[in-house]
This record gives C-alpha cells, structure tokens and sequence, in this order.
C-alpha cells in the first residue's frame, strides 16, 4: 500500500461518503488495542494478529501497556469458561508490571437467577469484580473509567452466564486511590480459557 499524504502504510482508515479517508479517533467509536506484553500463569497465553489476547487454563493473566494517554475510558469483552464450576474472575489494576494489591476497592453487585435477585456492597477489598463464568462458556463486558488518569478509578462489569439458563450480574467498583494504572490483571476463582479485547473509547 502507497503512502498517501499523513498517512502510514498500516494505518486503520474508514473511507465516509465524500470519499475521504478517515481515521477511528476522527469517526468515533471504539479502537482495539494491542497490550505492549503480557504475563500468566497457567498454560499458554498469546496475542494475536489484531490485538485480542487469547488465554488457555491460566489462574492469572496480566495485560500490560493497554491504557494509556490517547483514551480516558475503556471497554473489554471477554468470552471464557472455567472447566473447575462456578467461577469469580477478580480484576486489579496495575502499573510498570505490579498489581495494585490493598485494600481500596469498593464493590456493589446485583445478582439475578430466574426469580432470584440478590445483591451486597463490600469495602476494603483487595480487588474488583470483573466477571463470572461457570463450567460453560460465558460472557462479560467489563467498563473502566480513566485508568490511567491520575485520579480515582471506576468500573462496571455485566456478566452473562449458565449452563441451561441465562443469569446475570451486575458489579461496580471503585478504586479510591489517585494513581495512573496502565494495565490490569484477571485472577478467576479456577484456572479459566477464552480471549479477551481491549478497545478504548473515541469521545468517551
């Protein structure tokens, strides 16, 4: 591909109805990002072609470099199931390859099973709700809200998940202190498998 004007030969463009070419910070949107390296425990773990990073059998999986000065607010999909039952994934912030591990987390979650709707608040925790997934596949879209401003921190999961039914939860967070995060690590309850993408929020 030929060079045209600012733009680099790899350069993500959109062309719009002019028929101009734009970029996604120009449109709007959401961008995929790529983590700059990762770290896991378990079997394998690796980042694929466009960015997305795709896990097997791992008891942690840190992505490093995701957040930076380009977005304020970000979203990440997660698709995984946990072959060990019924599975709390906790997430911590992190920075320059160090989870932040003390106590200040808050969480409110709501948890809705057929009829069944409970929910609880818990202060001082040592880390965030960022999904559940059981013995089946599960999905998860977890909101994070300027990570890597220097500043409190919030976030907000919903899950979907269950073998022969549709259950769903519902958790927020905050994380009280003021501090620039550039990636995150997920820690489930069983050694879990899926993928999980990163994208950052354009105007958000």
């Amino acid at each position: 591909m030929t060079t045209v004007g600012r733009w680099s030969p790899n350069k993500v463009r959109a062309r719009v109805l002019d028929g101009t070419w734009v970029s996604p910070e120009e449109l709007g949107g959401m961008v995929l990002l790529a983590p700059t390296s990762i770290s896991y425990s378990g079997t394998s773990a690796s980042i694929g072609a466009n960015g997305s990073v795709e896990f097997t059998a791992c008891t942690s999986l840190s992505l490093n470099g995701v957040f930076g000065a380009n977005y304020d607010n970000y979203m990440i999909a997660m698709r995984y199931e946990s072959p060990g039952g019924s599975s709390t994934v906790s997430g911590r912030f992190r920075v320059s390859g160090s989870d932040a591990t003390g106590a200040n987390y808050t969480r409110q979650y709501l948890s809705a099973n057929s009829t069944t709707v409970s929910g609880a608040r818990e202060t001082s925790q040592t880390y965030f709700r960022a999904g559940v997934t059981f013995s089946n596949e599960s999905g998860d879209v977890l909101y994070l809200y300027g990570p890597f401003l220097a500043q409190p921190t919030a976030t907000r999961n919903v899950s979907a998940w269950g073998r022969d039914d549709a259950r769903i939860f519902d958790a927020a967070c905050t994380h009280s202190l003021s501090t620039s995060y550039d990636g995150i690590t997920l820690v489930p309850d069983f050694a879990f498998t899926g993928l999980v993408s990163v994208y950052g929020l354009v105007g958000a």
